[in-house]
């Protein structure tokens, strides 16, 4: 009997790579990984040997923005189950690049489900929203259930508006399993440094190093997150398509701890070497026209149905990412700070 075949796109970003991994430990299944011909292969690098070996994990090049490109590779991996993570991920940059952000998010959704429509109309797919979509929530709405209102504010919670409505459109439109989910803050290894506690981490290495003086450059701290481990959200997008899947449902996943950012960055700082000496600085180039500062959901509907709960506590995730930070940081040495 054929091995069930998975479809990760995006696998080479943060989740991808951990889900991949995840994946790979707890199934028998044959993995197909889209990404695009330029994407860094640095999150993938301890599956580079199967990935050679075609030893169930295999390669895909594709572009959400070019459609032959994605039919490609869904005819290729004529997959059983679809995990879509591929995206114009980093609220700030889409500020700068609100078009291509719109086309890769919402466009590049339809251009995948369209493929699947057409080749394996039969797959469990798993479209992958997010919090950003309530953008600002009044505290009276605290915790936010899945019938919150959108309020998106940033071309990335637009996008992610549209991918969200796109997903469960294919499902009741076209008989398509589609789910989607809403993941809140989720964080960990191999966070892209664009996210406020990754490149507080990624500062604080570079400092305990001596590559920049003892000062961490920060945008907005008063913003309100409930963090989640990725190694945790993996594992919630593997029973998410696995246990009773339900074809058009919606569902808000994360963590239980509920932090300010400044009170991540104060246990990252916590967690150095040189804690007594480090600074804060505001960056105005950090700030973000409109934040989406109270990030708090309720995560009832899918604990209920699947019985996921978070297992990894909020200081184990926060000095794992601090770790995977100063491992990069003693590999490559004076690396480009990103703003």
């Amino acid at each position: 009997m054929a091995r069930p075949r998975a479809l990760i796109t995006g696998i080479t970003g943060m989740v991808g790579s951990h889900l991949a991994e995840y994946l790979l430990a707890q199934t028998d299944w044959e993995l197909y990984g889209m990404c695009r011909w330029r994407s860094s292969l640095s999150n993938v690098e301890a599956m580079i040997p199967r990935i050679n070996a075609k030893d169930r994990v295999m390669l895909l090049y594709g572009d959400l923005r070019d459609t032959l490109s994605v039919q490609e590779a869904v005819k290729k991996s004529a997959p059983d189950y679809v995990f879509h993570l591929a995206a114009q991920s980093f609220p700030r940059t889409s500020f700068d690049a609100p078009l291509d952000t719109l086309d890769t998010n919402i466009q590049g959704t339809a251009r995948l489900l369209d493929a699947l429509r057409a080749t394996s109309p039969q797959a469990l797919v798993h479209v992958c929203s997010s919090s950003e979509v309530f953008g600002r929530v009044p505290q009276a709405k605290l915790p936010i259930n899945e019938e919150c209102t959108f309020h998106p504010a940033s071309p990335y919670a637009i996008s992610k508006v549209g991918t969200d409505l796109i997903g469960r459109f294919y499902a009741e439109a076209y008989g398509m399993t589609v789910m989607v989910t809403r993941m809140f803050t989720h964080t960990g290894p191999r966070r892209g440094d664009v996210f406020a506690e990754s490149t507080f981490a990624k500062q604080i290495a570079m400092i305990e190093q001596g590559f920049i003086p003892p000062v961490v450059r920060v945008g907005n701290l008063k913003s309100l997150r409930t963090v989640a481990d990725v190694r945790d959200a993996v594992r919630a997008y593997y029973m998410l398509l696995t246990i009773n899947p339900i074809a058009g449902e919606y569902y808000n996943i994360g963590g239980t701890c509920t932090v300010t950012v400044e009170e991540i960055l104060r246990t990252l700082i916590e967690l150095s070497t040189c804690a007594g000496r480090i600074s804060v600085e505001v960056d105005p180039e950090r700030l973000r026209p409109i934040d989406a500062d109270l990030q708090v959901p309720d995560i009832s509907k899918f604990s209920r149905h699947t019985g996921w709960k978070p297992e990894i506590p909020f200081t184990q995730t926060m000095q794992d990412l601090l770790e995977y930070w100063r491992g990069r940081i003693k590999r490559e040495g004076n690396v480009f700070l990103t703003r």
